[in-house]
């Protein structure tokens, strides 16, 4: 197997990051050729990378569940486990946006089997309880939440404050939820 050359390359990371950014706009399923011409290349460019509609919407998926479980750690490593929280949080609503603007494919791609929709799910739980251990060790975050409780407080966020039409609702609902994840102050 052959390297791929360093254009190809930033090819593919650039139709990645712009169809990401495009799907997150919200304004429906763009088309392949939209994501080309946003990203600057040809159409057979974009289909050499991903020759479907499902490959890309796969490749972006996959990307940003990576972004939410290796963003744990780092933003863990960047900052105290509260404010981490609440940054991942932030990185949650983008990947929700993100979704929604590809909603009809990556159902199509659930239902098929094509994505795992459990193993997806285990992950991002897997990446709260990273930041969930960390705060509570460090006396920033409650013991008596889980992360599927933060997951299901999350979801209805992002439901009633989609985050493109509604980022300052969005950002104090989150606030709120912080506020709740912290410890009560103790008598003295």
């Amino acid at each position: 197997m052959r390297a791929t050359r360093a254009d190809a390359a930033r090819n593919r990371d650039q139709l990645l990051a712009v169809a990401t950014r495009v799907f997150a706009s919200g304004d429906g399923e763009p088309s392949m050729r939209a994501i080309a011409r946003e990203a600057g290349v040809g159409i057979a460019t974009l289909y050499r990378h991903f020759p479907t509609r499902e490959s890309l919407v796969d490749a972006v998926y996959r990307d940003q569940v990576v972004r939410l479980t290796t963003g744990a750690r780092e933003l863990l490593g960047e900052m105290p486990p509260a404010a981490a929280m609440r940054r991942w949080m932030d990185l949650f609503g983008d990947w929700i946006a993100t979704k929604n603007g590809m909603l009809g494919t990556l159902l199509a791609m659930i239902e098929t089997g094509e994505i795992a929709h459990a193993q997806t799910r285990n992950e991002l739980l897997a990446a709260i309880t990273t930041i969930l251990d960390a705060g509570r060790e460090a006396g920033d975050l409650r013991t008596d939440v889980g992360a599927e409780d933060i997951a299901a407080s999350l979801i209805g966020i992002f439901t009633v404050a989609p985050r493109r039409e509604h980022d300052a609702k969005a950002g104090r609902l989150l606030d709120l939820l912080m506020d709740g994840l912290r410890p009560a102050a103790r008598p003295a």
